[in-house]
């Protein structure tokens, strides 16, 4: 169906313009739509892209990525059971842990926390905890030395600095089976920030020995892990607990965020949609476009088909000319689209400067610079998206053309 013939006619019939000039406009302004539509998909995505892996690492830089676990009894042989991990495919990191539910005070200020028991030595390999420390250090964590490193925010809500104390009340029970919580002493070693308040207004950390002696275990209640991927994770993390015997309890990243996660995907998947309206737009004015060239081209149809070419080959004509600007309007948004993705680091602060406001007040918001991160697929899934709605815009005023009777359409002339 697309022979030379059909390709040349078309490309002619796209390409001169002198005497049609509102159509050559409705041509542009179709064109143009399809550009700006692909560019817009594929920087605010990247853009997405780049504020989800930022949550990510933010979530994951005191977090591990995956967890292992007794259901609340110690492990009595962790060191043996990080043994066994070391080998395991793309870890690399393991650490022992113990999570406690507590209330915090400090006179008449009251918090909530996690007080998570960690081995200060052990504990670099599975966090980010020392890039993020912004008084004291981890190595402060002296066993049996009852220190505490506080998020900057809970700090703030307990009103206490470096050399404070705090006493931590977590529930507990008398040898005859009533409530009697435990209290105990703690003195404020430091503070830590990642920018996140999951993490600072309730995260603090002591000692693993401190936390066996407030819980009264005689060991750690899991294992916390690190692989050298991130994303294969959740398989790795599986593919690891099969090392051990007895089995533990296997928790990954996406699981305990995946409130987060899932929110990002549907706010993703919703904004692609509403700007895939900008395409379609694009796509209904490729429609009009054709719709007219047929109008003002019946006789040169109705002389092509005198000449032998078939139906068919008045299909192809058309076509040509509909799918040569989605393909034009795709490879401008798509080259635009990269442009703009790969430089918002320097677009956005020039914005800024030139016009003299703050997109992410850093007053305000913990990410204070608009974070891009492309991926490839979404470029590819994006571009054939365009070219497939540009294809099927073509058929209808391609069909209509195929059916100009060649007698009719030269009567009067």
């Amino acid at each position: 169906m697309f022979q030379p013939l059909s390709i040349f006619v078309g490309l002619r019939y796209s390409l001169a313009r002198e005497h049609s000039f509102f159509v050559s406009f409705i041509t542009w302004v179709s064109l143009l739509g399809v550009a700006v539509g692909v560019a817009a998909l594929i920087t605010v995505l990247s853009v997405m892209n780049g504020f989800e892996a930022e949550l990510r690492g933010r979530l994951l830089s005191l977090s591990a990525h995956a967890t292992l676990s007794s259901g609340g009894a110690a492990l009595l042989d962790w060191q043996a059971q990080i043994a066994r991990l070391r080998d395991a495919p793309g870890l690399s990191g393991a650490a022992p842990y113990i999570d406690t539910d507590a209330m915090l005070s400090r006179q008449s200020s009251m918090s909530g926390a996690i007080v998570r028991g960690i081995d200060p030595e052990s504990e670099p390999k599975v966090s980010s905890i020392d890039d993020a420390m912004r008084d004291g250090k981890l190595s402060d964590l002296k066993p049996g030395s009852n220190r505490i490193i506080l998020g900057r925010m809970l700090a703030y809500q307990l009103q206490v600095g470096a050399g404070d104390t705090v006493t931590v009340m977590i529930p507990g029970n008398t040898a005859g089976g009533s409530f009697a919580p435990r209290l105990q002493e703690f003195q404020v070693v430091g503070t830590f920030e990642v920018g996140l308040q999951e993490h600072d207004s309730v995260l603090a950390l002591i000692n693993l020995s401190d936390a066996e002696a407030l819980r009264g275990l005689r060991g750690p209640t899991g294992i916390r892990l690190k692989f050298d991927d991130v994303l294969e994770a959740p398989r790795l993390s599986r593919l690891a607990a099969t090392r051990l015997n007895p089995p533990l309890q296997v928790r990954d990243w996406t699981e305990e965020n995946e409130a987060y996660f899932r929110a990002i995907r549907i706010e993703k998947t919703t904004t692609g949609l509403i700007l895939m309206l900008i395409v379609a737009v694009a796509v209904f004015n490729i429609v009009a476009t054709l719709v007219m060239v047929v109008n003002d081209k019946r006789t040169d149809i109705a002389i092509l088909r005198t000449l032998g070419l078939s139906p068919k080959g008045v299909v192809a004509v058309f076509m040509t000319q509909g799918v040569l600007i989605g393909w034009i309007g795709t490879a401008l948004g798509v080259g635009l689209g990269l442009l703009l993705a790969l430089n918002v680091d320097v677009i956005v602060p020039f914005l800024e400067t030139n016009l003299g406001f703050h997109i992410m007040d850093p007053d305000v918001y913990y990410i204070s610079g608009i974070p891009s991160e492309l991926h490839p697929p979404d470029v590819v899934r994006i571009a054939l998206a365009a070219l497939a709605l540009t294809f099927v815009a073509t058929v209808y005023p391609a069909i209509q053309a195929s059916r100009t009777q060649p007698a009719e359409a030269l009567r009067y002339e």
